[in-house]
């Protein structure tokens, strides 16, 4: 199978395309020279585009697009969130179409559906937050929408949004540096005691997920994709998460009621006083470890046959490896 992926140079791109490269011919979207050599490295063959630029000539012969690329900072404009998560999946669909492939699999996410309220047994009929008060989650509902309406089985076209949450494992560059930053200088706090439980996606079995989307799932579906074991409390599992990294989480409790009281006042005085950077607890990050996030990958199971390769604990051990080389 021929595919093209976008974002492939990052956390769950190159996941990918390290996966499969050997069963598929992989192409990728690359905006550098470094993006060339790592995308090389890991067995896809670099096509300089971006986004903004990726025409139907970039996708010629290919079967399956796969979209991972997004804005997913923490700190940003309306309108950086917007080009890059909307508009940019609007033109990977069009360049896509137009150019005759036949799948579009887009990564999704939990953040569509939040606009500051908990998750308790969601599943694939709850509504998308549109109206979100957070750039990353609205952008991505909306982006959501977009792959969702393109599908055209009378064209041969379909588009399929694989829905992982709380994205973990070897490669990532956010998670366990961004709380080793703050463990290091004293700042880690468990919001609500860390009593509150979230659903999660190993990368590796988001890795099967997505290979199983490319040819199994219904056109203009969303599939939440899921760790087996149910949901873990945030007190339980990031502290596994950290030991493998060497380091322990250390910090004092505070209600989340203050927590989401700071972020937003800090957050607002931000965005009035245009200050530089971003604020130190921005509001999305405060709300998903201060709410439980649980959520039912039922519809996969059923539908794509999805079933995860991957235990927590075989995750744990291949991130225990991974700081060891």
């Amino acid at each position: 199978m021929r595919i093209f992926i976008t974002g492939g140079s990052g956390f769950v791109g190159s996941a990918f395309v390290e996966a499969i490269h050997a069963r598929h011919s992989l192409t990728a979207m690359s905006r550098s020279n470094g993006s060339d050599a790592q995308l090389s490295r890991l067995g896809a063959t670099p096509i300089r585009c971006t986004l903004d630029t990726i025409q139907a000539a970039h996708l010629e012969g290919v079967d399956v697009v796969v979209h991972a690329a997004a804005d997913v900072r923490e700190w940003g404009t309306w309108q950086e969130f917007w080009r890059v998560n909307v508009e940019g999946t609007q033109r990977m669909l069009a360049a896509a179409k137009e150019a005759g492939v036949r799948r579009f699999v887009h990564i999704g996410t939990e953040a569509a559906l939040l606009k500051g309220q908990a998750l308790v047994g969601a599943d694939e009929t709850y509504p998308l937050a549109l109206n979100s008060p957070y750039p990353y989650s609205r952008t991505k509902a909306h982006a959501e929408v977009a792959v969702r309406s393109a599908n055209d089985p009378a064209n041969h076209f379909e588009t399929i949004v694989v829905r992982p949450r709380f994205v973990w494992g070897p490669g990532d560059q956010r998670l366990i540096p961004a709380l080793k930053r703050m463990a290091d200088a004293r700042q880690f706090v468990w919001i609500d005691g860390g009593r509150h439980k979230t659903s999660t996606t190993y990368v590796g079995n988001l890795v099967y997920a997505i290979e199983t989307a490319l040819t199994r799932g219904r056109g203009g579906e969303a599939y939440f994709v899921l760790d087996d074991g149910g949901p873990v409390t945030l007190r339980e599992f990031l502290p596994q998460l950290t030991a493998t990294a060497g380091f322990e989480l250390k910090g004092r409790e505070i209600p989340g009621w203050l927590a989401r009281s700071i972020a937003f006042t800090t957050e607002k005085a931000w965005r009035v006083l245009h200050l530089s950077g971003q604020p130190p607890v921005p509001r999305f990050n405060v709300n998903v470890v201060s709410r439980d996030c649980i959520l039912s990958d039922a519809k996969a199971r059923q539908e794509m046959g999805y079933s995860p390769p991957f235990s927590r604990e075989a995750g744990l051990e291949a991130l225990r490896a991974a700081a060891r080389t």
